[in-house]
This record gives structure tokens, sequence and C-alpha cells, in this order.
């Protein structure tokens, strides 16, 4: 079987999106399958992208000329569906698997038609929650209601739907989606990039200005975007109560985004300034380093619309380096982790309690060890991707049959 995979970004851009595609497409290249990606016209915001990358074969689109929204985007839906129909016609797929946001599958449905080739939609966050996550429109705005009509009709349109998490699935639910047409095709974690996590690295620790010696270091970490709905403001906020709780606690954030200069500037005006490290982007095969670093992992996401239907893909893959992870109680972090068994789930938008919630996670360090297995455990039994790609084999072969 030959899939053509129609995608926003991809390799070699680093980000949870182009990390859950190549774990896909890894897959099912290992399941015997021959694959491809096709990009959007906004993967040329990230510099020149080769043909290859990591072994894996893409197709580009030529970037639109830049003009104001909505303009924009229906120009990229035409650029994008254009270049599909031309690399439909040279490589010859016989399925198309399409990965949200929704432009994409504005472009795909009316090729798929034209070439009568079933169509997979991959969901993997409401676009018009996105925008609301990331500070580019607010619920209930005209935009909003548009994008969500939009998304709707795709689901509608597309032969299947894929969603990453049972939040998303019962959301469509109730837009009138029927429940047969949808599969949850859950995030996970490639198991061959985390064996053994490697021992805490001194001279890096040293170099961050953190306590070198094991019995002195107490970190709580976050690694990844610094979006709004990340809740990472009252991670900060929270660091004068646990300090007063444990006062040899430390955080380390790596990464950067949109808050940054907000965080920082919060950082510095708190107590706990000394106590608070920003160890900037770094390069993916560098993050392991940063990992050895840390104690507990924290994601204190904010409650709204995006974090109670979207599960993270950060979460499992601490949990795939025996990392203690705690974090707010919202539904996305509810379908992965277990209060008090695989992890730690304190109320959002409440620095007091993360703060407690941690303080009494460092005070239990007798009850790590099984923690630390029993999370693992889980990962590997339940979201690993070389067993998740399989739920797709028998959506392909069912829309190939009615083809």
């Amino acid at each position: 079987m030959r899939i053509l995979h129609v995608l926003d970004h991809s390799l070699p851009v680093h980000s949870g999106y182009t990390f859950r595609t190549r774990a896909i497409l890894k897959a099912q290249i290992g399941m015997g399958w021959e694959v491809a990606g096709l990009t959007g016209p906004r993967q040329s915001l990230f510099g020149d992208s080769p043909a290859e990358a990591d072994g894996l074969r893409f197709f580009r689109t030529a970037a639109v000329a830049p003009v104001r929204s909505p303009l924009r985007e229906w120009r990229e839906i035409a650029a994008l569906g254009r270049r599909l129909d031309e690399v439909i016609a040279e490589w010859r797929p016989d399925q198309l698997h399409v990965h949200s946001p929704v432009l994409n599958a504005l472009a795909a449905l009316r090729v798929a038609r034209r070439h009568k080739l079933p169509l997979v939609y991959e969901i993997r966050a409401f676009w018009e929650d996105a925008a609301v996550g990331n500070g580019t429109d607010r619920e209930g705005s005209a935009r909003y209601r548009v994008t969500r009509a939009l998304e709707t009709h795709a689901a509608r349109s597309a032969d299947a739907v894929a969603v990453i998490c049972e939040g998303l699935r019962g959301d469509l639910v109730k837009r009138g989606i029927a429940a047969d047409k949808i599969m949850v095709s859950p995030n996970g974690v490639d198991l061959h990039m985390f064996g053994d996590p490697p021992p805490p690295d001194t001279a890096l620790a040293a170099e961050l200005g953190l306590p070198t010696g094991a019995d002195a270091r107490e970190v709580v970490g976050f690694i990844g975007s610094y979006y709004d709905y990340e809740g990472l403001d009252d991670l900060i906020a929270a660091m004068p109560a646990l300090l007063a709780a444990r006062p040899a606690a430390h955080l380390l954030l790596v990464g950067g985004g949109p808050m940054e200069a907000a965080l920082k500037a919060q950082a510095a005006a708190s107590p706990a300034a000394d106590r608070i490290t920003f160890a900037g982007r770094v390069p993916h095969d560098q993050v392991e380093r940063y990992y050895s670093l840390v104690d507990i992992l924290a994601y204190p996401r904010k409650a709204m619309r995006l974090t109670e239907l979207v599960t993270p893909l950060k979460p499992l893959e601490a949990m795939a380096q025996r990392r203690l992870v705690a974090a707010s109680d919202v539904g996305g972090h509810r379908e992965l982790i277990e209060d008090g068994v695989t992890g730690t789930l304190f109320p959002p938008d409440d620095p007091p309690a993360l703060a407690a919630a941690l303080a009494a996670m460092f005070a239990d360090r007798a009850g790590w060890p099984h923690r630390r297995d029993v999370a693992r455990s889980f990962v590997e039994r339940d979201r690993n991707w070389s067993s998740n790609v399989s739920r797709y084999a028998p959506l392909y072969l069912k829309l190939a049959g009615r083809g």
C-alpha cells in the first residue's frame, strides 16, 4: 500500500507535530508500506527544506505571496490543492492521509474526489481552539465560528476521521459526526529513542547554575514551547511557596515561544528569581541532557477547551524517560495520567495547589522508583507507536475495499 500524508510542516523542523508525523511514517514503513509526505506552503516559513529528512521522503509546496487573512488562507488552500494534483499524478498513492489543520483537508477533499482516492482526515487539535490557545483569536468570535463550521464540514466530508484522543472524538460526535466514522490514534512514544535515562549531566548542571550534588538537587522542569495555555506563569508563581516547603527546589525552563519575554519578566520580579533558570531553546539531540537534570516534569496547563480536549505528547516522553510527572487536572492530562499511579494531578490555574503537589512529591522520594516503573510500563503497553500505528491498517483496508 502506498500512503501519501498531507501535512502542515515536517522535519527537519522540530515540533510536537513533526515528531508525531515522524513516528507514524517510520512505523508504517516498518509495516512494509510505502509512505511519503506533502507539506503545505507554510513549511517555507522555516527556511529551505530538503526533499528527504531522517530517511523520510517529502514533497514540498511553494510559498504563496504574503497577503492579509483570510485571503492568505484561501491562496494556501489553492496552492496545496494544485501541488497535491501534481504529486498524485507523479507518485500515484493508494491512500490520502490528511493531517490538521483544516486548511489541508479543504485543499485535499476535491482533489481526492477527482482522483477517486480515499481520504482520512486526522485531527490533532481543532484549529479554532488552537487559535484561542495561541492568543490569536477568542472563543465565539466570527472567525472562530467560521473555522469551527469548516472543521465540522471537513470531518463530515472525509471518508474517515482519526483523532488523537477521546476528547476530540466526543466533541465531533456532539457535532453530528457518526461515531463509527471516527477512530482514535493516541499520541505515543518511539521507544527506540528512549532507553535507560542517562545519569545527571553534572557539567551541564554547573553551566546552568544548578546544584550538582544529588542530595542537594530538587529540580522541577518544563521542556517545550512557551504558549499561554501551558500555564508556565502559574509554575513561576508557585516557586516562592515551593521554596518555603522545599528550600533546595529549583525551576529549569527549557524552550521558547510567544510568552518568553513575559515569563522572564515575571521570574525576574519573583522572590524566587535566583532559583529560576531559563535555558533557552536547545537542539533536539541535546534535550536528553536536560531531562537528566530534572526530577519532576511539570505541565501546569490552564483549563480551557483546547487543554480539556487535546492530549499533549510531552508527558508521555517524560514517562518514557522514567521521569516523574506532575500535571494540571484537565481533560487532556486525565487521558494520560492516573493520579497517584503514573503521575500527580493538581487543580489547574492554582499556584498554591501546584506548589503543594510538588512539595509532596519531593517528600516521597521512597515511592519514586515504583512510580517511574509503573509509568514506563504504561507507555510501553498502551502508548508505544509501533502498536498505535497498527490501528490504521484495518481502516485503510476498509476504505480500499469500499473504493
